[in-house]
């Protein structure tokens, strides 16, 4: 199956057109044309996803995030990304990235995380368009019900059960009172998200990324935060892609995960 075949079934679930205006995804590194057979699916392409993918002669590297995000002036082995990418195209490894446009698609990482937390009838929280085929509104993170309140310090388990993780920071577990029937999720960096979410009646967010003064700040304003991190609510890409790919795009096709790689650890 060619590159550019394998693209365009990848474009039928998060088209490039919707992503965000600053974001980068889409093919990054290699060729249209060339064949693919074995795929190897990660959230990053760190240097240890790239000596996977040239170790299991791979043929196609999927990312979430993309390798390529600022302008480059030179690719060459002095620089972590051109180093990378060199190993890249040595190995004729086509290197593509899913960013913006899979964290808003309808059935994507939104509607994945709502999904987990048993949302009932999630809505964008920061929306980015209509779908085409269905003029609903899609875009990034989600705010819905719960299918049952509960206190704060429940959910955060519950969040550390359904993401798999190893640990996560709540804000507000001492001043946010009471049950909690209604959330907002926003797998990735979250920090800015805490005015859609209380405007959308939330209590709390369920997020990444969040700094110490976003995290006061929102629970000052009524707001329970919960951070999972940024690689611990989005590394569900690699799961869903895996399952996307076989299913939609070709049974055929040789499809291995990298493993889990929490960039944080707790002691």
């Amino acid at each position: 199956m060619k590159c550019s075949e394998v693209i365009g079934e990848l474009e039928k679930l998060a088209p490039q057109a919707c992503a965000c205006s600053w974001d980068n995804p889409g093919l990054l590194a290699g060729r249209a044309a060339g064949e693919v057979s074995k795929i190897l699916v990660a959230l990053d392409a760190t240097d240890e996803v790239v000596e996977l993918a040239v170790k299991e002669n791979c043929d196609f590297l999927l990312t979430h995030h993309p390798l390529i995000f600022q302008p480059l002036k030179k690719i060459n082995d002095q620089d972590f990304i051109g180093r990378r990418l060199v190993k890249l195209i040595q190995a004729d490894i086509s290197c593509y990235a899913m960013h913006t446009n899979f964290d808003g698609a309808p059935g994507c990482m939104a509607d994945l995380a709502a999904k987990l937390l048993e949302m009932r009838d999630p809505a964008p929280l920061e929306v980015m368009g209509e779908w085409p085929s269905t003029g609903k509104p899609y875009g990034i993170g989600a705010c819905g019900d719960f299918a049952a309140p509960m206190g704060l310090e429940e959910l955060a388990l519950l969040v550390k059960e359904r993401f798999q993780l190893p640990f996560v920071n709540i804000y507000g577990l001492g001043q946010i009172q009471g049950t909690i029937s209604r959330g907002a999720v926003c797998p990735g960096s979250g920090k800015g998200m805490a005015g859609a979410a209380l405007k959308m009646g939330a209590r709390v967010l369920i997020t990444g990324d969040i700094g110490h003064h976003d995290g006061i700040d929102a629970v000052a304003r009524g707001l329970a935060v919960i951070d999972g991190g940024h690689y611990g609510l989005e590394h569900i890409f690699v799961d869903f892609m895996e399952t996307y790919i076989r299913e939609n795009v070709s049974s055929e096709l040789t499809i291995i995960k990298a493993p889990p790689a929490y960039p944080v650890t707790a002691r």
